[in-house]
């Protein structure tokens, strides 16, 4: 039976659509016990007809380069590694042979997100945590043909057990899918030369990779919080044969694999895992086309105004299309914004309009206006990312909430900056 509920944008009642919501279903606690996403009245209550959603949106970060690596964002951390020049975490494996690279990359496991961090998070009024990782943890999905550091289930464990003594909601993205999902990209952990995920016995290997996750949010106690898994990171974004043989094959396969799991385990409908795509802005066709159940479907909105070549650069442009662009539809319900940034353009990121020192107010602002019309119009947000070594804060939560850019207190975020 399907859990219905009513969401509205601006205040206009829309047509009730099947979503779900953490705190309702999948409980998540805090330390002291409380319900961090408890309703204010059950969804499609007879006496509230207006709206019915959590006192609390998601609200969160990513782990980025805790897993799959992109070195633009820790240079310092990447060469330290032994990995100088190589682009991905194939390529220093290949540099540094398998024995090194396990021992450089524990180091880093270890090290980039500590409990302190988590702490630092919850204490920032933040509630979720999106842990982008790859295919390879599962290690014997690899072939002898591919090289990735090995090791790093034992630091997904203990990253996912702190956040869950905190009490914080967890999604586990597959940002490196097997053969791929697109070229030239770090994201991936491979920067293969063509995208080498749309095809049969790959689309396989991503399915037993999400079970596999599937099975371990139900049966290993640290990641009991885990509530949702993304199956498939920004994948091409047109929609050619590839992504529809993606739509038609993976994405049905991949929700029956986590189903089944789940039936195998005897797990309730309600505590069910939500199954994360891009949604349809992404580009990549209409998610739901082929698949004939959307119970727990989730969809995933990565919103980089500085790659939308159809908003003008000006900060008056910024604010007002962060504010009012509705992010979401009844067809994708839930839709959280699992990506954005405070990046504008690189072609004028350090002129005077737009450098980080003399600019702290309208970051400040953009900040702002992005949560509130992401919060007005979706299910919450996910910052990337927490932590960079750039000396950039438009990347950076931890290093914003050190610039005053975004406050240590969420509920003093002025969403007046909406109002004009």
């Amino acid at each position: 039976m399907h859990v219905i509920a009513y969401t509205a944008l601006f205040g206009w009642l829309l047509a009730p659509v099947f979503c779900w919501f953490p705190g309702e279903h999948k409980q998540i606690r805090g330390i002291d016990g409380r319900n961090l996403f408890s309703p204010s009245q059950p969804h499609g209550s007879a006496q509230r007809r207006s709206i019915a959603l959590p006192s609390t949106k998601i609200r969160g970060v990513n782990l980025g380069s805790l897993f799959v690596f992109e070195p633009w964002i820790a240079q310092t951390e990447w060469t330290g590694m032994g990995c100088g020049k190589s682009d991905t975490e194939f390529d220093c494996v290949l540099k540094l042979g398998q024995a090194k690279t396990n021992s450089s990359f524990a180091e880093h496991w270890d090290t980039w997100i500590v409990q302190s961090d988590i702490q630092t998070m919850q204490s920032y009024g933040l509630n979720t945590i999106r842990i982008p990782v790859g295919y390879w943890m599962m290690e014997s999905l690899v072939y002898s043909s591919e090289h990735f550091p090995q090791g790093g289930l034992e630091y997904l464990q203990r990253v996912c057990g702190w956040a869950s003594d905190a009490g914080m909601f967890i999604v586990i993205d597959m940002h490196g899918a097997p053969g791929a999902q697109t070229a030239d990209s770090v994201s991936t952990g491979q920067n293969a030369k063509s995208p080498g995920f749309y095809i049969n016995f790959q689309y396989q290997r991503g399915i037993k990779f999400v079970s596999w996750l599937a099975n371990l949010t139900y049966t290993v106690n640290e990641f009991r919080n885990v509530g949702m898994i993304g199956i498939v990171n920004e994948p091409l974004q047109n929609t050619t044969n590839q992504t529809l043989s993606m739509r038609d094959i993976y994405y049905p396969e991949a929700y029956a694999a986590i189903r089944n799991v789940e039936s195998s385990l005897n797990i309730t409908q309600n505590n069910s895992l939500h199954i994360q795509v891009m949604n349809k802005l992404w580009g990549s066709g209409d998610p739901n086309q082929n698949l004939s159940d959307t119970y727990f479907m989730a969809y995933d909105d990565h919103r980089y105004l500085k790659l939308d070549d159809t908003v003008t650069v000006k900060k008056s442009s910024y604010i007002s299309n962060s504010c009012s662009n509705n992010r979401s539809s009844d067809a994708e319900t839930p839709t959280i914004v699992g990506e954005f940034s405070l990046s504008p353009p690189d072609d004028v990121e350090q002129s005077n309009t737009w450098e980080t020192s003399g600019n702290v107010d309208f970051y400040t602002q953009w900040f702002a206006a992005q949560v509130t019309g992401y919060e007005k119009s979706t299910n919450g947000w996910i910052f990337w990312t927490w932590k960079t070594q750039l000396g950039d804060y438009r990347w950076s939560y931890s290093d914003a909430v050190a610039a005053g850019v975004i406050p240590k207190n969420l509920s003093s975020i002025d969403a007046g900056v909406c109002d004009g």
